[in-house]
């Protein structure tokens, strides 16, 4: 049994003929005829009473009637329900960033996307990469915008949305003359943020595979959750942190800190993940083309 049969069904008992049911639908009669002779069939009982005049409905055509009824409207009311999905008039956005996105995107894209689409609620959360893809990967978030490398099992990576080069901060202009070395970067006072996640984290998971690549370890001072309080920290002269220089002019510490590129230089590479085939609402999608636009308006703050 279909949707299509039970319309077809309702019209021709609205119209009394298959004939004017089908001129109705705009349909040929044989097709018309046919769908209701499979729904008999399926059913196995007869509907109709052929009559040279008119059809006539059968015990069992009589109970069927107010139950496709009910199932068409049902079905109406199920598409309804999701329309504002479709459209853009409703639903719910899930999205989730790395942590540092809150001060560099957040504030602008939200605020655009909301003047584009008012109806529609946000749910942006700014995680760790590797949280952000745990939740992508379970469904709890639609989307993410994260630092790679991340595990990407179970899903789609997109290409580079954003690079930006992680630099060496100090409050102290002596230890920024040239740019830190591995063993430089194994002895200096080091603020490192995601304390949490520790070496999870994909930036500090690469600053700790060069130094030990040399030969040292890394061992930081201080450690904290987030990468604008190790920023602030750095600026009070308690040590020196990594990080990119885009997150310490927005947060206006660039007067009192100064940078210096790592040796080799060390880029962070930010892509946008999905769950491996899922489809994605019309909502997620606008949500991450205007976060795509926002981040090539940050290509001019990347390098130091």
């Amino acid at each position: 049994m279909t949707l299509q049969q039970l319309t077809y069904f309702l019209a021709a008992v609205e119209h009394g003929s298959f004939s004017a049911a089908a001129e109705a639908l705009y349909i040929a009669q044989p097709s018309l005829s046919e769908q209701i002779r499979r729904l008999e069939h399926s059913l196995g009982v007869p509907l109709f009473v052929r009559t040279n005049r008119k059809l006539v409905l059968t015990d069992a055509g009589q109970l069927l009637l107010p139950r496709a009824q009910h199932a068409l409207a049902a079905a109406r009311e199920a598409a309804e329900s999701v329309r504002g999905v479709r459209t853009l008039t409703g639903g719910t956005v899930t999205f989730g960033t790395f942590s540092s996105a809150q001060h560099l995107l957040l504030g602008e894209l939200i605020a655009d996307f909301h003047e584009r689409h008012p109806h529609v609620r946000v749910r942006v959360v700014g995680l760790n990469s590797t949280e952000v893809a745990d939740a992508v990967r379970d469904g709890t978030l639609e989307a993410g915008l994260v630092s790679l490398p991340v595990d990407d099992r179970g899903l789609d990576v997109s290409n580079a949305a954003w690079t930006c080069e992680a630099v060496y901060l100090s409050a102290d202009p002596s230890r920024v003359t040239q740019p830190l070395t591995a063993e430089r970067l194994a002895g200096a006072p080091l603020i490192l943020p995601e304390a949490r996640w520790g070496n999870a984290d994909p930036t500090r998971r690469r600053l700790l595979e060069r130094v030990q690549k040399e030969g040292f370890s890394l061992t930081p001072v201080v450690e904290v959750e987030s990468p604008a309080l190790a920023i602030s920290l750095a600026a009070r002269g308690v040590g020196d942190t990594v990080s990119s220089l885009p997150l310490a002019r927005c947060l206006g510490y660039l007067d009192r800190l100064h940078a210096v590129s790592l040796d080799p230089p060390l880029h962070e590479t930010f892509a946008f993940i999905t769950r491996r085939r899922a489809h994605l609402s019309p909502a997620t999608r606008v949500l991450m083309e205007l976060a795509a636009k926002h981040l090539a308006r940050l290509g001019g703050l990347a390098h130091p």
